[in-house]
């Protein structure tokens, strides 16, 4: 149930507007999490869900037009996200580990993304120089998202721990601690 919250929260983080510069989703984080922790045939509810996120924002947030081929990557970086949780922290989720899977969710986003809006739009030249103004726009991006995913991350494999760890220290009902 935690996972679909998560999703929940990516899902609000997308649509709920906000400054620019502050670009803090919980996209990558719940993806990750969701990888880990429920079956891969739950992974289309996610995708759907961020698909129905992505046609609003285009659509009705942002009134441009929805062309499904600008999508398909984001959509495959989406389950690639659940796929890296999954092998990468599965059952054996640790700091260091959601550390690193966060930085492999962000980075790889950001390598892909902005490739791919060099490559299929006209904003930037098909040069190299081009390509490489267009990484350095999306730096900000990518520190907010490295950012929030790791956040995210962090919170979402730590709680239950921690609750856990604290429902073990409690004293049962009706007993009281010495």
């Amino acid at each position: 149930m935690f996972a679909y919250a998560l999703l929940l929260l990516a899902v609000v983080s997308r649509v709920v507007p906000h400054p620019a510069w502050f670009s803090f989703t919980a996209v990558g984080g719940s993806l990750l999490y969701f990888g880990a922790r429920r079956p891969w045939w739950q992974a289309i509810v996610p995708l759907a869900a961020l698909a129905a996120t992505d046609y609003y924002l285009t659509v009705y947030a942002y009134s441009y037009p929805f062309h499904v081929q600008n999508y398909l990557v984001t959509w495959a970086w989406y389950g690639a996200a659940m796929i890296l949780g999954r092998v990468l922290l599965g059952r054996r989720a640790n700091a260091g580990r959601v550390i690193g899977a966060s930085i492999a969710s962000s980075t790889s986003f950001f390598l892909v993304s902005n490739f791919m809006v060099w490559f299929g739009s006209a904003m930037y030249p098909r040069t190299a120089g081009g390509l490489g103004v267009c990484y350095l726009a999306g730096l900000p991006f990518y520190r907010n998202d490295l950012m929030a995913t790791t956040l995210v991350a962090a919170f979402a494999f730590a709680a239950p721990v921690l609750v856990r760890r604290m429902r073990e220290a409690d004293p049962t009902p009706g007993q009281i601690a010495a």
